[in-house]
């Protein structure tokens, strides 16, 4: 195939926050797939806060990108060229296929998507990693029951928000946290919440004191640092808190900041546990077509917020660690 793939090649490892020289955007012809892989024309790119940690050098729950190597990402596209019988040409897939144009793929390393079902960017949230983190981490780790106080940090993120609704079709009672007055807003008019604490306007300990007073008996946390402090002093006896991410912590030049409430887990019986998507691999399809069940009916509402231009890559992915994308930020190529 004469075409040319662009794509971009992590070049240098971050300190703090990913920075020009840290991306090397090269050209290269587009590669032919061998026996049993397929050709994708990537679609769309998932843009996650997971990848500022595949950058690093440490151990970790996946070995991190190589300098020179394509940069990591879930991404979506139609398969234009295939050497794998159950896999055919014009059909949709997903995968871990890179920040590029063009990816070769072993067919079962992709899986389907119907795009007459949902939208193909659906696929890389709701139906797609950071839905089935949200199924998952609430569901069997949090273990919600009718009645219960969940509190969920990161509220207007990809994963928060479906959290959040996803406790409310469980009959508990979601406060969110989120920054600043527009995402305050959504996460309750537009998702469902029953309240709302925008941590950079409020004093965090007084908001959780007033919205929980019987205490926290989920705690969902995406962020880390001093929202997770706060969290744990408003324990309720038998919490459960699910550490998913920290994204507080991410592009710390400092050590990272423990919680300094954790005697809270002793005085109330409580349990803290941390979990990666890829422990649920293969129960993944349940979790999507239960939710996808959910989306039908109206239960559950799914928000992509869509940018443009592989070219964009860099300063788009810099969004999330600005908090200014609203739902699950998608690259469109």
């Amino acid at each position: 195939m004469d075409a040319v793939n662009h794509q971009f090649q992590l070049a240098a490892r971050p300190v703090g926050l990913p920075k020009p020289s840290d991306w090397h955007y090269a050209e290269v012809p587009v590669a032919e797939p061998g026996e049993g892989e397929v050709l994708v024309k990537v679609q769309y790119i998932s843009l996650d806060p997971a990848m500022r940690g595949w950058m690093n050098d440490g151990r970790s729950y996946i070995a991190p990108v190589g300098i020179g190597d394509v940069m990591r990402s879930f991404s979506a596209g139609e398969v234009i060229a295939s050497n794998d019988p159950d896999v055919a040409v014009g059909e949709h897939v997903g995968g871990l296929l890179g920040v590029q144009e063009y990816a070769v793929a072993h067919g079962k390393g992709v899986f389907k998507v119907d795009t007459k079902l949902a939208p193909l960017p659906v696929y890389l949230g709701t139906l797609g990693m950071p839905g089935v983190t949200a199924y998952f981490g609430l569901l069997d780790i949090g273990k919600p029951e009718q009645g219960n106080t969940v509190v969920v940090s990161g509220a207007a993120g990809a994963v928060g928000g479906l959290v959040g609704q996803i406790a409310k079709l469980k009959g508990c009672r979601v406060v969110g946290i989120a920054g600043g007055p527009q995402k305050c807003s959504d996460v309750v008019a537009q998702l469902g919440f029953d309240a709302v604490i925008d941590y950079k306007g409020e004093d965090l300990d007084a908001a959780l004191t007033e919205h929980c007073p019987d205490g926290i008996d989920i705690y969902f946390d995406n962020v880390g640092g001093e929202i997770l402090d706060a969290a744990l002093a408003h324990l309720a006896r038998h919490a459960r808190v699910v550490i998913c991410g920290a994204i507080s912590q991410y592009n710390s030049t400092t050590a990272i900041k423990g919680p300094a409430n954790y005697l809270s887990l002793l005085v109330n019986h409580a349990s803290m546990t941390g979990f990666v998507m890829s422990d649920y691999l293969d129960r993944y399809g349940e979790a999507v077509t239960e939710m996808a069940g959910w989306l039908a009916s109206g239960q559950l509402i799914s928000r992509e917020d869509i940018a443009e231009g592989l070219e964009n890559f860099p300063d788009t992915l810099l969004r999330l660690f600005k908090g200014e994308n609203i739902g699950k930020l998608v690259l469109k190529i």
